[in-house]
């Protein structure tokens, strides 16, 4: 008599989705290549290499035996020069626009190439896909701003007797405030990115329309940009007691140091956590 055919004991399991980190892990590994060696990583050096050629320029003229720089007959030191540029060239300008042509770009990019159902059809969370792309735009970005703002502050910070050394800590600072500029603004780009239709425009008219007139404008609007947070972290872009004083004039109103911390780590965290939420609930259509 036959025996009755028993199910097999030997049968694969089912796969298992990989957890959230790995998920996210796989994506900035996928990601931080494409981004490198992208149109925007041009247009990024070509960006963050305008204040590296002007300070190669000051030093040539130093060299050639030009007189040094003043104001009101006061000479302007090197660390005064380097905050004017910092504070000029990378925190009002390059980390603002950096992080709308990468932030905007971390989920609309897929859709308009039509690959996000490529991305969407794999067994990782929604959420880790963007995750993953931003901490991929964070690390390009840094590996490219920071030392040029390192070779900036080693050729003008000299100028005029400054002391390399006396300015170390001050360079430590200014390369954190620009690591969290960058995380901030492409937090909050990442969200539009993935909310709006047409997000780079709409990040060039916040960058270049809202943040500059809101800086200008009296009462509580000012508060509603991250530039104004950020200002109040740069104490050696705006220094006091020298004939660059003036532009502290222009920022009258600047928020403490533990008053712009908290709200740029609020801002950073809800833009981060809206963006994943709207990539996981929202339909992407792909338009032909």
């Amino acid at each position: 008599m036959a025996e009755p055919v028993r199910s097999s004991s030997t049968q694969a399991p089912p796969t298992q989705a990989p957890s959230f980190g790995y998920a996210v892990m796989r994506v900035f590994d996928l990601s931080i290549g494409e981004m490198l060696w992208s149109r925007r990583t041009v247009f990024m050096a070509l960006v963050v290499g305008v204040p590296v050629l002007m300070a190669v320029i000051l030093r040539l003229l130093q060299a050639a035996g030009a007189s040094q720089i003043s104001v009101n007959n006061v000479a302007v030191t090197g660390p005064v020069i380097f905050g004017v540029m910092l504070w000029m060239f990378f925190l009002r300008f390059s980390v603002p626009v950096l992080g709308v042509f990468y932030g905007t770009s971390l989920i609309a990019d897929e859709v308009e190439d039509k690959t996000i159902t490529y991305l969407f059809s794999r067994p990782i969370p929604r959420s880790a896909i963007l995750i993953g792309k931003y901490l991929a735009y964070l690390a390009c970005t840094i590996c490219v701003v920071l030392p040029s703002v390192i070779i900036v502050w080693l050729l003008i910070v000299p100028l005029g007797g400054g002391s390399l050394g006396a300015n170390f800590i001050d360079l430590l600072k200014d390369l954190g405030l620009l690591a969290l500029g960058l995380a901030v603004y492409g937090a909050l780009f990442a969200l539009i990115g993935a909310g709006m239709k047409r997000p780079l425009l709409s990040g060039l008219i916040f960058v270049l329309g809202w943040e500059p007139l809101a800086g200008l404008l009296p009462g509580y609007l000012k508060r509603l940009s991250i530039a104004y947070y950020v200002q109040g972290l740069v104490p050696q872009a705006m220094p006091s007691n020298t004939p660059m004083s003036l532009l502290q004039g222009l920022f009258r109103e600047v928020p403490s140091l533990t008053e712009s911390l908290i709200w740029l780590a609020i801002i950073l965290g809800l833009c981060l956590w809206f963006a994943a939420r709207t990539v996981t609930r929202r339909e992407y259509i792909l338009e032909q």
